[in-house]
């Protein structure tokens, strides 16, 4: 099988680990990297052995068969639109794009050019989030938390976006059914976009989900906790752990506790890099012409539910 040929565009704090990691994956050669920045450049391109590029068309120009964009949000649209148009198989970091407009002509673009688009919702590879999808048969109630200090980066979007959005996806493919109403509160404190943020979602399935995301929090965290009829669900996706508490059949014994009759289990994770995980599964929907886990039709809706939650929040201010 020949090496597939790849590009990162932007290899800042992120993009740099997808160069990282393009550089170690068999049968992929990492081609090359773009960035504005001379440093970040420089950096990537002599810690693996890679031209450094000053523009994407120097890098499509080198010969690339597919591409990680991790630029800042608001770039996603012109960078991906380079390379899907140019024929160029495209991982886009989440968000997909910083609107609406943008993620619906991302995905109309990767159609025309018969190529894939993924969006980098990292969450999906987690091993505990695949054990956790694994357990769940009809969830009820959803809770998630996702909490951290100011991050002094990726502040040109709510939080909403910025976090909250992996959950979202997460939310939306655990339930499968439609949001049929959304009641949200937000309040910026650093930035000049929402920095915490409160949604609460309810799906056609009848199922509701609580969501907060922080990134002024004094503490990190990751968690996912899932109620169903006759089990409860922790997931901690920093840990990578994932704890199963569940009701015991028959009738309450005499002189037991209800505490008594509950169950608990962790199930097995597979512990690896999620990222590593995630490039791997695009270089195979590459390779298998397959539609990716996390497609940019996923994408778009978790941006477009996002979307709702931060107009809710702003009609309400």
């Amino acid at each position: 099988m020949p090496s597939l040929r790849v590009g990162v565009v932007g290899v800042g704090h992120l993009g740099y680990h997808h160069a990282r990691i393009y550089a170690s994956l068999p049968d992929v050669t990492l081609a090359g990297v773009v960035d504005t920045s001379d440093e970040r450049g420089r950096k990537a391109s002599l810690d693996f052995g890679v031209p450094r590029y000053a523009a994407v068309q120097e890098l499509l120009e080198a010969g690339i068969d597919a591409a990680s964009v991790a630029v800042p949000t608001s770039a996603h649209h012109q960078v991906a639109s380079a390379l899907l148009d140019a024929g160029v198989h495209v991982l886009v970091e989440k968000p997909i794009t910083t609107n609406l407009r943008d993620a619906a002509d991302l995905v109309n673009r990767a159609s025309d050019s018969g190529v894939n688009l993924q969006v980098g919702h990292i969450e999906r590879f987690n091993g505990a989030v695949i054990a956790l999808f694994d357990a769940i048969r009809k969830p009820r109630f959803i809770e998630c938390h996702r909490l951290s200090p100011y991050p002094n980066r990726s502040d040109d979007v709510s939080v909403v976006l910025d976090l909250m959005i992996h959950d979202l996806d997460i939310v939306r493919a655990l339930d499968g059914t439609a949001v049929v109403s959304v009641d949200a509160v937000g309040v910026p404190v650093f930035s000049a976009q929402e920095d915490i943020a409160n949604a609460r979602l309810r799906m056609r399935s009848g199922c509701v989900a609580n969501l907060t995301s922080s990134r002024v929090s004094m503490e990190r965290m990751r968690k996912i906790r899932i109620f169903e009829a006759d089990a409860y669900v922790s997931t901690d996706y920093s840990e990578q752990e994932v704890m199963v508490y569940r009701k015991k059949s028959g009738p309450l014994p005499e002189g037991m506790t209800p505490m008594e009759m509950i169950s608990v289990e962790p199930l097995a994770v597979q512990h690896d890099e999620p990222l590593k995980l995630e490039l791997a599964s695009f270089v195979e929907s590459v390779r298998a012409r397959r539609r990716p886990v996390v497609s940019g039709e996923d994408g778009l809706a978790a941006l477009q539910l996002a979307q709702q939650i931060v107009d809710r929040i702003r009609q309400s201010a």
